[in-house]
């Protein structure tokens, strides 16, 4: 470069970055897209979420209610409800952005993925009878009520109803990972990217 003239040395010096950056954003769109799309995979083969996708007459695949019910049908949604479509969207909406160059630093890119944290998917899957709790969050947690769970043809979902007054069985809700072990693996996952 040095038998260049020094416009042309310093015009190359700009454009250098600059064509890095492109390839680099290239590759690093093509990582971020794979592991979007794994995100989206585990959380829609997750056995709560294909429970809840099958509706009131699934089967208990989970495991959390001991075969007793499932959990459309025991969280109380309406039928017809698409309780995972508002999760599915948060998902679908991760975004990566790239951060203004960082002059004197060498080459390289920051960036920022807008993956949504557990909370924000809390905040969104609201329990059908308990304004200001997360049905979400009470897969990890817990939910009560198993014990009062009657099976019939009747309630919201069409498939069972609660007893207001009495325990009509022994049972318990058995919570487990869920929105927020997926997002934990994948927030580090994409904090990796490189």
């Amino acid at each position: 470069m040095a038998n260049l003239p020094l416009d042309v040395q310093n015009a190359l010096k700009r454009q250098a970055p600059k064509a890095l950056r492109r390839a680099f954003e290239k590759e690093m769109n093509k990582k971020f897209k794979k592991l979007k799309n794994e995100l989206i995979k585990d959380f829609l083969t997750d056995s709560v979420t294909l429970e809840i996708l099958e509706g009131p007459g699934a089967t208990n695949i989970s495991g959390s209610l001991g075969g007793i019910s499932n959990l459309f049908a025991f969280i109380g949604f309406d039928a017809g409800h698409q309780p995972i479509s508002p999760i599915l969207q948060l998902l679908e909406d991760t975004q990566i952005t790239y951060k203004q160059e960082i002059r004197n630093k060498g080459i390289g890119i920051e960036f920022e993925v807008s993956l949504p944290t557990a909370q924000a998917i809390f905040a969104i899957t609201p329990l059908p009878w308990a304004a200001g709790r997360s049905w979400a969050e009470g897969i990890e947690r817990g939910l009560s009520g198993l014990g009062y769970l009657l099976r019939k043809n009747k309630g919201n979902s069409g498939a069972a109803i609660q007893s207001r007054v009495n325990k009509v069985r022994s049972g318990k809700f058995q919570n487990r990972p869920y929105i927020s072990a997926l997002i934990k693996k994948y927030k580090k996952r994409f904090e990796d990217l490189k």
